[in-house]
């Protein structure tokens, strides 16, 4: 499986490069590679060491945070929001679980819905953006709003959802969620090069996201809030994720009861893709075919993918728009051909 050859295909008919890093592993070969520039001003280039945003795609680690508490017995996935937070939320039905809020079937209204609002930035008209610190900071862009519909209804992503995951994190253990996510998730895996950042003050090795509009870029530094948190904002290297995901398959960050439920199909979104905790599932075939994270804001695009049965990962982060998902679906395609034979078409299952 040529992956250079692939991503150099993509990448001339595209008019704008994939730029960010690669990290290909199969039956113990590796294929690594950076592309374009972490910072385009100072023409640094990116590397597989180069730290990324991830936007979305770090919900997983909540919900690890989420299931680490279970396993403890300090709160239980059918425990109800309004006993383990202290905060009103006047319109909420008081039925919601956490295992709902995991699932993205809570009914809750999202401080940014996916499902009607197009643009992330539009948020920051009248929420600064440098005002968006902790899980608390989004309250007021949800607190008082109605329900979307009768918790466990239906599934409809919700990034409040996870918000609120984060404050049943910070209620229950006292420590501030960055923190508690640093201690017992990045270190506790080896993700040596992760955490937290404050955009405005990045560590040495770490791309700015770049935003391309009418044949120029700027950077997306008033695009995210200037923190991130349960919901997303987190930045890693394309090594860190396979060290996050060969340390959840080996139960190093939870038992295997807790690992296997964080990993089950808990509900469906489309005909071939449910949600488990945290993490999106593809069925095919009556099997899963992978799981994987995946995230998109401004300057922001990644998908991180373990594939079932063989023994088999693909990292890919971009520091813009651009490339991610054509290169992450292809690999899709060359690996459940090489699975399923040339003659079906992964495009069938989408």
């Amino acid at each position: 499986m040529n992956i250079s050859q692939l991503i150099e295909d993509i990448n001339n008919v595209e008019d704008n490069p994939f730029s960010g890093a690669v990290l290909f592993k199969n039956n113990g070969n590796t294929f690594e590679q950076g592309y374009g520039y972490a910072n385009r001003s100072e023409r640094i280039q990116n590397t597989v060491y180069t730290r990324f945003g991830i936007a979305s795609g770090c919900k997983i680690f909540t919900a690890v945070a989420i299931s680490q508490l279970v396993q403890s017995g300090a709160i239980t996935f059918d425990t109800l929001l309004k006993d383990c937070v202290n905060i009103p939320f006047p319109n909420f039905d008081p039925n919601i679980t956490i295992h709902q809020l995991l699932t993205h079937s809570s009914g809750i209204p999202d401080y940014f819905d996916e499902e009607i609002m197009d643009k992330f930035e539009e948020l920051w008209k009248s929420t600064p953006m440098y005002s968006i610190q902790s899980p608390r900071d989004f309250f007021p862009m949800f607190q008082n709003n109605q329900m979307k519909y009768v918790p466990g209804e239906k599934f409809s992503y919700s990034n409040s959802g996870y918000i609120l995951l984060g404050l049943i994190i910070e209620e229950v253990t006292g420590i501030d969620f960055t923190t508690y996510v640093e201690s017992n998730i990045f270190q506790r895996c080896g993700m040596t090069y992760s955490g937290y950042f404050s955009m405005d003050r990045l560590p040495e090795r770490t791309a700015l996201g770049y935003i391309d509009s009418d044949s120029s870029w700027r950077t997306n530094v008033y695009s995210v809030p200037i923190k991130g948190g349960p919901d997303g904002g987190a930045f890693t290297t394309v090594h860190d994720l396979a060290n996050f995901w060969d340390a959840l398959f080996s139960n190093d960050l939870l038992s295997p009861e807790y690992t296997a439920l964080l990993l089950t199909p808990h509900i469906k979104n489309t005909d071939h893709i449910y949600y488990g905790y945290g993490v999106w599932i593809q069925i095919l075939n009556d099997k899963v075919f992978k799981y994987y994270v995946m995230g998109s804001d401004p300057g922001v695009s990644m998908q991180s993918s373990v594939y079932a049965n063989q023994n088999s990962q693909a990292h890919i982060i971009g520091n813009t728009n651009k490339g991610t998902w054509k290169i992450s679906g292809k690999i899709d395609e060359l690996i459940f051909g090489s699975q399923e034979g040339a003659k079906i078409n992964l495009k069938d299952f989408q």
